[in-house]
């Protein structure tokens, strides 16, 4: 059933689930009575309107953690949460290819706030797959993992307050200072990444992950992309055999201790091509967030937490 077929179906059965409920993953977080409807399509962008609205916001999270944003497709709850929201908040740099249709089909009449607004974009991918699938695509191809620089980050956050502000102006101190208190927390993890680096010497610096999500992570802190086993900023392409031969004898050949899997993606591919290549495969607890954060209510739940767990993961395996 293609997407558009099942738009057309959600939106059937949107006054139904009204009626009885919300009864599936996209469920408002406990909010103040009155609170500011606010749907939010990631776990990034919605933890940071949580950080910025505090219980002065009421977030539905569309896309739960673990769960692959590049193929999402919406659900009859979504439309019911947007259509019944003052506030929507996407990532942007064309993640959710989905948001646009599905906002058309609710009716929806208040803000949407794209969080990307002000940010310097990455054009492509770290290899030649990206600028071949960008010729692909018939167009220029940006990379939407923003969030991994947490001078991203502070653009976004930015971004999210002014929205906040606009559409609840009472509670417009409120929202800027939570801003000021979440950009010096933004510094400080920006500031620990940096630190971490600096003990790993830059010949050990080197990154292969599930697919191209790090690329801001990697421009930041110096690092040298490899390469990804899925040859996309997307998690739609797959390896070709000459491909894969590749990735092996790229490896092989610069001396990466490790290749780093994903929480959201499956790492049997990642651990076929670690055993040719002879490396070991950081995944499990340890996996990387790359599109998704940890489950709710950990410390890993939060960007924050995320980002930290990222960065130790990573100069744990490089530096031993």
């Amino acid at each position: 059933m293609n997407r558009v077929f099942r738009l057309v179906l959600a939106t059937g059965v949107v006054v139904s689930l009204a009626a009885c409920g919300n009864s599936n993953d996209a469920a408002a977080d406990a909010a103040s009575p009155g609170a500011l409807k606010v749907v939010a399509t990631t776990p990034e962008v919605a933890d940071f309107v949580r950080q910025i609205g505090g219980d002065r916001v009421a977030v539905t999270q569309i896309i739960k953690p673990g769960v692959d944003p590049h193929d999402y497709e919406p659900t009859p709850a979504d439309l019911q949460a947007i259509g019944a929201a003052k506030v929507v908040v996407e990532n942007g740099v064309g993640l959710e290819e989905w948001l646009e249709p599905t906002i058309e089909a609710t009716g929806f009449k208040g803000s949407v706030v794209d969080a990307s607004q002000g940010v310097t974009l990455r054009e492509g991918g770290h290899e030649e797959e990206g600028e071949h699938a960008e010729e692909e695509a018939g167009g220029e191809e940006h990379d939407p993992h923003i969030w991994h620089n947490p001078a991203n980050a502070k653009i976004m956050v930015t971004n999210i307050e002014k929205a906040l502000s606009a559409a609840e102006p009472g509670a417009a101190g409120a929202f800027g200072a939570k801003l000021t208190s979440y950009a010096a927390e933004l510094d400080k993890l920006d500031a620990d990444n940096e630190a971490a680096w600096a003990t790993i010497p830059a010949a050990q610096r080197k990154l292969v992950t599930n697919h191209d999500a790090f690329g801001y992570y990697v421009d930041r802190y110096q690092l040298e992309f490899v390469g990804s086993v899925i040859p996309s900023l997307d998690t739609s392409a797959e390896l070709s055999v000459q491909q894969l031969d590749d990735l092996v004898a790229k490896i092989k050949a610069t001396g990466v201790k490790a290749i780093f899997t994903e929480s959201s993606l499956p790492p049997k591919s990642a651990e076929a091509i670690a055993a040719r290549a002879g490396v070991t495969v950081v995944g499990g607890e340890d996996a990387l967030f790359g599109d998704s954060l940890g489950p709710q209510g950990t410390e890993q739940g939060t960007y924050l937490g995320a980002e930290r767990h990222n960065t130790a993961t990573l100069t744990a395996a490089l530096g031993g």
